[in-house]
């Protein structure tokens, strides 16, 4: 764990600067209009031209943006700096020319940084694999428990521009940020941050687990009070080892076990803090029991383990850690109890969208009926079945890339009755809520955890959910 002076970014004159905006969406329009409203010279460069597109470029024309449909990759004569949509891979030819005239590139959350007065809300930031939305929630709700005026921001949805720019005062805010938006975020430093965990996601965009990891460990520089980690995840500490922050801030880690001097852990169903008391060698403070958090699945805890650690970094009361929790309710698909029929339970974890998440879904329970399936991304699957093997009553398999979970199955639970659905109609879901009901035994979960992403066959993940939920509400009034 480096330590050095690290200084905050420089401000940024805009008026007359000639800013290019790469890619439309969420994040690019607020960036153009917040750019062109500070007196830059504020092109958008977008790959598509479809309708919505269209649109998007209308409304930003009429105030006075130049947009460029259908070419995201040519440069804008006179840029002097990029401002760019946090899904377009650093790989674009748009970048590489960028970076050979030196130009420098900046996504929205650097952009939201730079923009921050002089006396603005500290940054409690939260990244991961996954666990990073609820734990955000859970965050931001203890921090509302004591008190503080406070928000959700950033990933989770609400525009860290707006909440920079808007006029509502904040005392300190809890950032969700994605892999994608710490690669464009080079000066961010924040008060204190997590890094969850660590499992192979968007390798097709970071080219490598290196690459991954190195942007995830972004968040944690300059960090000033703590680094907070996962004890169970190595690779979380070793990247708290690397980073380079102020004089006096700590590693903190967050274990499922019995925590150590500078931990927060669980002893005997209680949420304590070994971190953030004195004489942490001896002393511990209890913080809430495990059934204050909801689900009280293990991975679950530990999303609650790392918000009460960033929120006691910032000096929250134990009480409010407690309150908060109790008060939180996690977002739709986030293994959500949809129902229970002939002493079965179905459970929605659609937001499982990759192995990392479906294998903490999985240890949740003893006995389980597995829903999976989808758009793989490049993952693979024989450790998640191997892990899991032993709870599993059946696997009903969905979605294009079914095939290498069936292979996985062939490999690591022969035994497992396995159907396979060869259909991608609206009526597919149903279809395996059907077949699951037939391998479920009273006693046992059926879990929809489907380890990929949905837009093969849905929307997104929370269309999916919804169709399962549905088939099970139906195979409910049916037995009624």
């Amino acid at each position: 764990m480096g330590s050095g002076q690290v200084t905050s970014s420089e401000p940024f004159d805009f008026q007359g600067k000639h800013v290019t905006v790469a890619g439309l969406g969420v994040s690019g329009v607020p960036a153009a209009k917040v750019l062109h409203r500070l007196g830059a010279r504020v092109t958008v460069v977008n790959d598509g031209a479809d309708e919505r597109a269209r649109a998007q470029a209308a409304e930003l024309e009429a105030l006075g943006i130049t947009v460029r449909l259908g070419d995201g990759d040519s440069l804008p004569e006179g840029t002097e700096l990029i401002v760019t949509a946090p899904g377009w891979k650093p790989d674009k030819p748009l970048f590489t020319v960028a970076g050979q005239a030196g130009v420098p590139v900046w996504g929205d959350v650097e952009l939201a940084w730079r923009l921050r007065g002089p006396d603005a809300a500290p940054w409690l930031a939260v990244t991961g694999t996954n666990g990073k939305t609820t734990t955000v929630q859970m965050l931001a709700s203890i921090l509302k428990a004591a008190g503080l005026r406070t928000a959700a921001v950033g990933n989770i949805g609400v525009s860290l521009l707006d909440a920079v720019l808007g006029e509502e005062t904040y005392d300190v805010l809890a950032v969700e940020l994605s892999s994608y938006q710490l690669h464009w975020a080079p000066s961010l430093r924040a008060h204190s941050a997590a890094v969850l965990n660590l499992a192979p996601d968007h390798l097709d965009w970071h080219g490598s687990m290196e690459a991954y990891a190195k942007d995830k460990g972004r968040i944690y520089e300059g960090n000033r009070v703590a680094c907070v980690y996962n004890v169970a995840d190595k690779a979380t500490e070793d990247l708290v080892r690397e980073a380079d922050v102020e004089e006096g801030c700590r590693a903190v880690g967050f274990t499922l076990g019995t925590p150590g001097p500078s931990q927060l852990g669980v002893v005997e169903g209680i949420l304590v803090d070994r971190a953030f008391v004195e004489n942490r060698q001896k002393n511990a403070q209890e913080l809430a029991e495990v059934a204050d958090v909801h689900p009280p699945a293990p991975h679950n805890i530990a999303n609650a383990l790392a918000a009460a650690a960033l929120a006691r970094a910032y000096g929250v009361p134990a009480k409010a850690v407690r309150d908060g929790l109790r008060a939180f309710t996690p977002d739709a698909h986030r293994i959500a109890h949809v129902a229970e029929v002939d002493g079965v339970a179905w459970v929605d974890d659609s937001k499982a969208t990759n192995t990392h998440a479906a294998e903490a879904s999985l240890a949740a329970y003893e006995s389980i009926v597995w829903i999976a399936g989808g758009l793989a991304k490049g993952a693979t699957f024989d450790e998640l079945v191997a892990k899991s093997a032993a709870r599993l009553r059946g696997a009903v398999l969905i979605g294009a890339d079914r095939a290498l979970i069936r292979e996985a199955l062939a490999r690591h639970a022969p035994e497992v009755p396995v159907v396979d659905l060869d259909r991608t109609d609206t009526g597919a879901m149903r279809a395996a809520v059907e077949e699951a009901r037939r391998l479920a035994r009273p006693g046992d979960t059926v879990l929809l955890a489907p380890a990929c992403a949905s837009m093969d066959m849905f929307v997104n993940y929370n269309k999916r959910g919804d169709a399962f939920a549905d088939a099970v509400r139906e195979l409910g009034s049916a037995e009624g």
